[in-house]
């Protein structure tokens, strides 16, 4: 990023409650560490334009546009890989990174855009994010775009942790990059229950209902607001971890499923000439 010293510092002063941890960080995080930003396991990874795996033929980090043209794009998308641009606002609360098409971007996106993420303290413990999708081109512009939270979680406390959710179904991509038919969700599921690794819970009703992360051993919960007024619709949280050590959660809303492309889980068409917003608030509660 071409400031990412104020990204990480804003995330910092934004990454902790009561003096503890957030927000998950690697340690030591140096400049060294941005030049394979994939590998980076903390923060809050932006997916877009296209979020997830997807598939032509059985190959990876391709799709297929209308025209039949094949497309190489990496998995969940460039913007977490390539530069943003960064400003502060005023009073120090608030961060706005932008990220518009260039020559990096046109082989395997070949469209206009601007995309922006937007971050603001409300207080000590309540975030807004906003990812906002505008469309400058002449021709309508395929995008689903998402978070990747990393929640810091020892991972001896997954067990006693845990995820309440509104009423939803469960989805997962099969390794050819199909998603799975819909099975009933639950309306809460342990963070030690290993099958909910990378797994989809996909709205079906209202999203006004709460989404709660309960992390008993840390006394916290954090809440996800995702009915924000004019916000796009959430199309799931997706739940992952990488492995039985990591020391972090990942609870993630997406816009879409992977290879919504073709198979249009959440797929969406910007018109030209035309803006979106997709917002939420995180908020931390104290539990006893």
């Amino acid at each position: 990023m071409s400031s990412e010293a104020d990204v990480i510092e804003i995330a910092r002063d934004g990454a902790a409650a009561g003096g503890e941890p957030v927000i998950h960080w690697p340690d030591p995080l140096d400049s060294a560490a941005w030049a394979n930003a994939a590998k980076i396991r903390g923060g809050n990874p932006l997916l877009f334009p296209f979020l997830g795996r997807h598939f032509v033929d059985g190959e990876i980090n391709k799709w297929r546009d209308a025209e039949d043209v094949v497309h190489d794009l990496p998995t969940h998308g460039f913007a977490r890989n390539l530069p943003l641009s960064s400003t502060r606002d005023a009073d120090g609360h608030g961060l706005r990174m932008t990220f518009v098409d260039n020559d990096a971007t046109r082989g395997g996106y070949p469209f206009a855009f601007r995309f922006e993420a937007a971050y603001r303290l409300v207080d000590a413990n309540m975030l807004e994010v906003e990812l906002t999708t505008s469309n400058p081109g002449e021709v309508a512009l395929p995008y689903y775009a998402g978070h990747h939270f990393y929640f810091h979680l020892p991972h001896g406390q997954r067990a006693e942790s845990s995820i309440e959710l509104p009423r939803t179904e469960e989805r997962h991509q099969l390794p050819d990059g199909a998603i799975s038919e819909p099975t009933p969700g639950k309306p809460r599921y342990s963070l030690g229950d290993k099958d909910i690794v990378d797994v989809f819970h996909c709205f079906t009703g209202p999203s006004d209902a709460p989404v709660r992360v309960n992390l008993l051993g840390l006394k916290r919960s954090i809440g996800f607001e995702l009915h924000r007024p004019d916000s796009v619709p959430w199309y799931c949280i997706t739940t992952w971890t990488e492995t039985d050590n990591s020391d972090f959660y990942c609870v993630e809303p997406w816009i879409g499923l992977p290879d919504a492309i073709h198979n249009g889980h959440g797929l969406r068409w910007l018109a030209p000439g035309k803006t979106e917003t997709a917002s939420l608030r995180l908020i931390v509660t104290p539990i006893a």
